[in-house]
């Protein structure tokens, strides 16, 4: 294979010539289509800031009801609702409930480290967003 040079896009190989070793091992260790598929959603679900805020708040308290998140965050409860509903259908939280009250609380500890180690990115590279 000739190598061809590219000085057209900055982010591409400025010589074409592919590491077949290094190829196939990525291929090798690559998650499926359906665990990529599966965390498009999940990333697509944080994309959003009040559900990012929800989930600090569970974060740092462990349990809140609707009415307390809505309060944290600055939201309309019925929009806190329909954000906890989407969360909880992914089974990023989960519910309990006590009598006529309902309260949320994070369905595990990946979520945390999720954000932790994503809020870790940001300040680390605070220039970059």
């Amino acid at each position: 294979m000739t190598p061809v040079a590219s000085s057209i896009d900055p982010d591409a190989c400025a010589v074409r010539i592919i590491d077949h070793d290094k190829v196939a091992t990525a291929r090798a260790r690559m998650i499926s289509d359906g665990e990529a598929q599966q965390l498009t959603e999940l990333f697509r679900l944080l994309g959003d800031p009040t559900r990012v805020q929800i989930l600090y708040a569970l974060v740092e308290v462990g349990e809140l009801c609707v009415c307390d998140l809505a309060a944290v965050v600055d939201a309309p409860e019925t929009s806190v609702s329909h954000a906890l509903r989407l969360l909880r259908t992914a089974g990023v939280v989960r519910n309990r409930k006590s009598g006529r009250m309902v309260y949320y609380s994070l369905n595990d500890a990946h979520v945390r480290l999720l954000l932790d180690v994503s809020a870790e990115h940001l300040r680390h590279e605070p220039n970059q967003w």
